[in-house]
């Protein structure tokens, strides 16, 4: 499958119908899901990754080039749990997505 300049990153809070894809998340990630709520990263509508906004846990599926996107989900979540300003910038989505694709 060829991704495409298309795919768009969705980070948005998690709701209670996300808790089992949450969970299968996690359990892909090895760790143990914390009651929190989380910030969600979506590409193409998989759930990539998840940051826990009060306990910084960072869920990434391991079989997605996740490090990016889960980057930009800590970034999003200390920027909610405080109000800091996001001092640290992120390569481009078009750069992420070039190495996403499959040649």
């Amino acid at each position: 499958m060829r991704e495409t300049d298309s795919d768009t990153i969705t980070i948005r809070r998690s709701s209670s119908t996300d808790r089992s894809a949450l969970e299968r998340l996690a359990g892909r990630d090895s760790q143990a899901l914390a009651d929190d709520d989380y910030l969600i990263a979506e590409v193409t509508d998989e759930m990539w990754a998840a940051f826990g906004i009060r306990t910084g846990l960072l869920m990434a599926d391991p079989f997605r080039p996740s490090g990016e996107v889960a980057e930009l989900l800590r970034m999003r979540a200390e920027h909610a749990r405080d109000g800091a300003p996001v001092a640290r910038s992120v390569p481009p989505l078009r750069r992420l997505l070039a190495r996403r694709a499959v040649t």
